[in-house]
């Protein structure tokens, strides 16, 4: 079993991703779980002694509803987090972390584009975002695919991602 994390801040294309995967890659081989899938608040774990067990309890979560397949797991928290807090599965034999990033002005964009009960309405509320998206920008090198979202529609995006993962798989 192999783990594909894809990551990136929110308006990165994330969500996107995970349902162009699932269109692509075969159920019975891989399961494409988002974070906000697994039943898990992250607003449970905020500000509690348990809030470095979020990243952990979503991967073991998803793990669980992947039962065995290969794991297409989208997250916006990074890879690190879960790669060093988290136990994995006995017979996971490789991780692998993709990015999906795009200029800091195009995120600021697609999150205001959203509507208002997502909370992306002040500066205040973007600010955390765009500094995430910064941090995978000066990062990219640690990614084993960093993806530029902004000039590539999704299907392209997702055939990019599906071609990478099935390449590691076979």
């Amino acid at each position: 079993m192999k783990l594909f994390i894809i990551t990136g801040t929110c308006g990165a294309g994330k969500s996107t991703m995970k349902d162009e995967l699932a269109a692509r890659l075969d159920p019975n081989q891989y399961a494409c779980v988002d974070s906000d899938e697994t039943g898990l608040n992250w607003w449970d774990y905020a500000g509690t002694e348990r809030e470095g067990q979020y990243g952990a309890d979503t991967l073991t979560e998803a793990f669980r509803i992947a039962r065995g397949r290969n794991l297409v797991f989208v997250t916006c928290m990074a890879p690190h987090d879960y790669i060093t807090k988290a136990a994995v599965p006995v017979d996971l034999t490789a991780t692998f972390s993709i990015a999906l990033w795009a200029r800091d002005e195009i995120i600021d964009q697609r999150l205001r584009a959203r509507p208002k009960e997502r909370g992306f309405t002040t500066d205040e509320a973007i600010r955390p975002h765009i500094e995430y998206n910064q941090w995978i920008s000066r990062n990219h090198g640690k990614y084993q695919l960093f993806i530029d979202t902004e000039n590539q529609a999704p299907d392209e995006t997702a055939e990019r991602i599906a071609a990478f993962i099935s390449e590691l798989t076979e």
